[in-house]
C-alpha cells in the first residue's frame, strides 16, 4: 500500500510540473499563430494592389509581419517556429502572416521575393520595410518593438 501511495504522489507531482499554468495570460495570446494568406486574403487584409496600384495603402488595424517562405527552404523552417512564438507573445498587438511563394507566385513576384525567407514589416502609418534571411528572435523583437509598435521604453 505504501508503494502505491508514493507512486501516486510522484505521478501527481509530475503532472503538476508538466501542466502549464497560464491563468494570468489572455486566451488570445495562447492561441495566436501566424495566418496563411492567399492572393484573395492578401488583397482583403493587407493591400489591394489591383484597385490601387500606385500607392501603398495598408488595410489592417494593427501592424503586421508578412513572411514569404517555401516548405523546402531550410532557413524558412528555422524562422517558422520563431514567428509562431512571436504570434503567441504579442497576441493581439500585431498580425503575423505567411505567404507560400510556390503557391502565391504573383505575390512573390510583386514584392520581389527571390531570396527567402523574406519579411515585409508593415507599421500602421508608414511605408513597409523588407528584411531578408533567417533572423534571430531578438532581431524580430527589436523590429516589432521599435518599428512596428514604437515602444519607447526599450
Amino acid at each position: 500500500m505504501k508503494k502505491k501511495t508514493i507512486l501516486l504522489a510522484a505521478l501527481m507531482v509530475t503532472v503538476s510540473v508538466l501542466t502549464p499554468v497560464s491563468a494570468s495570460e489572455p486566451k488570445e495570446k495562447e492561441t495566436a499563430k501566424p495566418i496563411e494568406l492567399t492572393k484573395a486574403t492578401f488583397l482583403e487584409k493587407v493591400f489591394d494592389y489591383e484597385e490601387n496600384p500606385e500607392a501603398w495603402s495598408y488595410k489592417g488595424d494593427k501592424p503586421a509581419i508578412v513572411d514569404f517562405y517555401a516548405d523546402w527552404c531550410g532557413p524558412c523552417r528555422i524562422t517558422s517556429p520563431i514567428l509562431a512564438e512571436l504570434a503567441a507573445e504579442y497576441g493581439d498587438e500585431i498580425y503575423i502572416y505567411k505567404i507560400n511563394v510556390d503557391r502565391e507566385t504573383e505575390l512573390a513576384g510583386l514584392f520581389g521575393a527571390r531570396s527567402i525567407p523574406m519579411f515585409l514589416f508593415i507599421p500602421m502609418d508608414e511605408d513597409p520595410q523588407i528584411g531578408m534571411g533567417a533572423l534571430p528572435k531578438k532581431s524580430f523583437k527589436e523590429v516589432i518593438d521599435t518599428f512596428l509598435l514604437k515602444k519607447d521604453n526599450l
